[in-house]
């Protein structure tokens, strides 16, 4: 069973969902990346740069908001300024299975950029990125995500010097 949006989160059973999308769920061709990449830091956290790579679907005010119609699902992504503020993100995710209305009510939880500016006003991170990205969740035909868009994104962070990004899943 999913447990409220603010508590602690558990995985939900098949049969929770709709059967359109349990049967979708059974038949999915999932993708295994095995070996997972990694990178040690290289440097402490509270010397690095991080950026915020979310697929929640947010964008803001004036951004073109991501396709819901584009089958196989929108692969771009959109920037969001470093100094936006978090309450202005518009959800666009268009993923039906599972409930919004904690993302809505508070961004951060998938999109935690107000947390980061914590942790840099604590010293734990030594800095944040001027940018980060937002992408679409819920992309069930990755191959232009994973040909053109994330080397695209990566080579901005890399362009950025960005030392960390935390990948936030929706």
């Amino acid at each position: 069973m999913i447990t409220g949006y603010y508590k602690s989160a558990t995985v939900a059973e098949l049969s929770e969902f709709s059967p359109p999308l349990r049967l979708f769920l059974q038949v999915y061709p999932w993708r295994r990346i095995d070996p997972v990449p990694w990178t040690p830091l290289s440097k402490p956290l509270a010397e690095s740069r991080l950026a915020l790579v979310s697929s929640a679907g947010f964008v803001l005010p004036g951004q073109e908001p991501f396709d819901a119609s584009r089958r196989g699902g929108d692969p771009s992504f959109r920037e969001i300024p470093g100094d936006a503020g978090v309450a202005n993100l518009v959800d666009t995710h268009r993923s039906e299975s599972f409930d919004h209305r904690g993302m809505r009510q508070d961004p951060n939880l998938a999109f935690p950029l107000d947390r980061m500016r914590e942790l840099l006003g604590a010293g734990r991170i030594g800095s944040l990125n001027r940018r980060h990205l937002s992408l679409m969740g819920s992309i069930t035909a990755p191959g232009r995500l994973v040909r053109d868009t994330a080397p695209e994104a990566a080579r901005r962070l890399v362009e950025d010097g960005v030392d960390v990004a935390l990948l936030i899943p929706v």
